[in-house]
């Protein structure tokens, strides 16, 4: 994949998604919590704020995952949520959670490095020592 189309895909990521395709949180079916997030950036920030009881719904449920898939396009950081352990309280859930999402944004944001950095290399390609 080259460097530009990876830049695209993540700024994609990055981007805000549709009105009609934001997250809304709920703590039960039919109890709308009136918080909603439209980027990974904004659910991050929603996620540090929002009522255990609407991740504790959520989660087992895949909602997260599904959303940051299909929505987002993030296939990778949904796949990755799959393996947080189940069955953990629910701020520690809200942490693994955040922290991913976290280290997802950071990694997105990251200018990619060359495999063998300029620097070290002569104009020709020769490392130098």
């Amino acid at each position: 994949m080259s460097k530009t189309s990876t830049k695209t895909n993540a700024s994609k990521t990055l981007s805000a998604v549709a009105p009609e395709k934001a997250f809304y949180f709920f703590t039960a079916e039919g109890v709308y919590t009136e918080v909603s997030a439209i980027s990974l950036e904004d659910f991050e920030d929603k996620l540090k704020g929002i009522d255990e009881r609407s991740i504790l719904f959520h989660y087992p449920r895949g909602d997260f995952q599904a959303w940051i898939r299909d929505s987002v396009g993030d296939r990778e950081l949904a796949d990755k949520m799959c393996f947080i352990q189940r069955g953990i309280p629910g701020e520690q859930l809200k942490q693994e959670l955040l922290k991913m999402v976290q280290t997802r944004i950071s990694e997105l944001k990251a200018p990619k490095q060359d495999v063998f950095p300029s620097i070290q290399c002569n104009k020709d390609g020769l490392c130098l020592s």
